[in-house]
């Protein structure tokens, strides 16, 4: 088996992945409002929750691991999710408690988490396995919820399905979050931990 290598690389083939799929976002938008298109802005939507893992695939296939992307990948799929939810809640096409409940969560943990970076140098870490869940269930359950509101055949089956997915990943997200406060806590405490002293060259 390959090793991964990890590099300081912006061009990379996951990078640009995860580009094209920001790119994918005014797209959303011209459909959701510029075309009133709900059913077509939900499957874009549910594509680009269901793609949100190829970028990490394609890193370790190609061995384009970078600090880059695996900073640039989660602020794009924050990205994606706050402004999707935004757009959503003033269009009314999904329950705007949950998606204000949902987005709250984000705003919360994001804002949290840069400002937590940025003046007191937390350490990255890693999503946990429940959080990535949290959002695999609220990626399928929005667009759920808006072909539910929409037209589009079998539409109530739609409806169902999002508050099946919906409600344990909005339970679970909000658990999660609660389980970074100490995770949050202690990168900032390792980020303020001085490196120990390079051993000195003795002299003869």
């Amino acid at each position: 088996m390959e090793a991964v290598v990890r590099s300081d690389r912006y061009l990379t083939v996951p990078n640009l992945f995860t580009l094209l799929r920001l790119c994918c976002l005014p797209l959303f938008l011209y459909l959701l409002f510029g075309r009133d298109n709900q059913a077509a802005a939900a499957w874009l939507l549910g594509g680009l929750g269901a793609t949100d893992w190829v970028d990490g695939w394609l890193a370790r296939r190609y061995n384009q691991v970078s600090e880059f992307g695996k900073v640039f990948d989660p602020t794009v799929d924050r990205i994606l999710f706050v402004v999707a939810l935004t757009a959503i809640i003033i269009d009314g096409c999904a329950p705007r408690w949950f998606c204000i409940a949902v987005l709250v969560r984000e705003l919360a943990v994001g804002i949290t988490v840069v400002l937590a970076t940025v003046f007191w140098h937390m350490h990255r870490f890693d999503v946990t396995w429940l959080g990535k869940l949290a959002t695999f269930l609220l990626m399928f359950a929005i667009p759920g919820f808006m072909l539910g509101s929409s037209d589009f055949p079998l539409h109530t089956l739609f409806q169902v399905g999002a508050w099946i997915l919906g409600i344990p990943g909005l339970v679970i997200s909000y658990y999660t979050a609660i389980a970074y406060v100490p995770k949050i806590r202690d990168g900032i405490r390792a980020g303020h931990t001085p490196a120990p002293p390079a051993a000195k060259e003795r002299t003869t």
